[in-house]
This record gives structure tokens, C-alpha cells and sequence, in this order.
């Protein structure tokens, strides 16, 4: 990703054989959007802290955070101005919910990832996501 690009990271949160998916309330351009939870990274810090800190924000849990989900081309671009990597992870310690930026709260089956309506940079990386699922 080039250096003035925003990176974003994104919890592919697995259990069970499930991935958890996360509604937007806002901003309200995302809103009724679904999402893998995660967030911005800050300047200096590392992907996988950022998404520990966003998760822990955004859902009140802990997470071990796992392998990166590649894509063909590296992050998933989100606009000109910011790229998504999503990181295989598990919670560790908590129950999820939504504290903020969401509503709802989701455990798909591999099969049932098609059933809501993700944000465009999460729907570009669901058959990465499914390969992932099936790894685990």
C-alpha cells in the first residue's frame, strides 16, 4: 500500500466455523452496511494493535489477532485515500457487542455470507474470507 494511503484494518472474527459481522449506524453514508469491525490505524502503529484497540472499542472484547487474509493485490482498496487488510482473529476474553458503531451483530456460516449487504471493500474480499474459514 503507498505510504499516503490509509490503512484500515478489519477482524474477520472466527468461531465455531463462523465469522462475525457487524451492522453500521454510522456514518450515515454506511449506515445498514455490513462489515468486518475494525478501523483506522493511527500514525506509528502497528495493523494488528490498531485492530486489538478498534475491537476492543467498537465490540467490548479482546482478540488474538491471527494470520493476514491476502488479496491478490495486496489491501483492499476502500477509495484512493484508503486500503483494508483483514486479519484472521479469535475473541479472547468477552462476549461481542455493539457498543457504537453498530447495531447488530451476526455469526455467518461460510454459506451465509452473501446473505447481507456488506460495504463494497468487505464484499470484494468474502471468497478470501471463505478460504479462510475453510483453513481454520
Amino acid at each position: 500500500m503507498s505510504s499516503d494511503r490509509v490503512t484500515v484494518v478489519g477482524a474477520v472474527i472466527l468461531e465455531g466455523g463462523r465469522v462475525l459481522a457487524a451492522r453500521r449506524v454510522r456514518p450515515a453514508d454506511l449506515a445498514g452496511f455490513w462489515e468486518f469491525p475494525g478501523g483506522k490505524v493511527e500514525a506509528g502503529e502497528e495493523p494488528q494493535v490498531a485492530l486489538v484497540r478498534e475491537i476492543l472499542e467498537e465490540l467490548d472484547v479482546d482478540i488474538a489477532v491471527g494470520d493476514e487474509i491476502l488479496g491478490e493485490n495486496g489491501p483492499w482498496p476502500i477509495s484512493e485515500k484508503y486500503g483494508l487488510r483483514l486479519f484472521r482473529t479469535i475473541v479472547a476474553g468477552g462476549v461481542p457487542k455493539p457498543v457504537s458503531d453498530h447495531d447488530e451483530l451476526r455469526w455467518l456460516d461460510p454459506s451465509e455470507l452473501d446473505v447481507v449487504d456488506w460495504l463494497p471493500s468487505d464484499r470484494a474480499a468474502l471468497d478470501a474470507v471463505r478460504r479462510a474459514v475453510q483453513d481454520t
